[in-house]
């Protein structure tokens, strides 16, 4: 089966969707990020792509480090340790059980 030819224009709107897409699962992971701030972080780069017609690569520039500034700018910096030392707890109690159960066995 023949694959069908892209216009400029669909390359275009899949590389924004690909930019979009990253850039959701990045911020995600910050610590002290929720949906809400997603949903904020979304709305604000479609808006502003929308208004302007830029790509959001050129208006924001690589998604992994935008996610790091939106995540600065919209969580406070209180949520985001309080995760921090959440997660670090939460990967010291998975180290401790892959242990235990690699001791005790199957």
């Amino acid at each position: 089966m023949a694959k069908k030819a892209r216009t400029p224009e669909a390359a275009e709107e899949k590389d924004r969707e690909k930019w979009m897409a990253r850039f959701q699962v990045r911020l995600a992971m910050r610590p002290g990020v929720d949906r809400a701030v997603v949903l904020q972080a979304v709305k604000e780069v479609t808006t502003h792509c929308a208004d302007t017609g830029e790509h959001p690569r050129t208006a924001f520039g690589d998604p992994d480090a935008y996610a790091v500034q939106v995540a600065a700018r919209l969580v406070p910096a209180d949520r985001a340790a309080r995760a921090r030392r959440q997660n670090a707890v939460v990967d010291g109690l998975d180290t401790v059980l892959r242990r235990f159960g690699d001791v005790a066995g199957p």
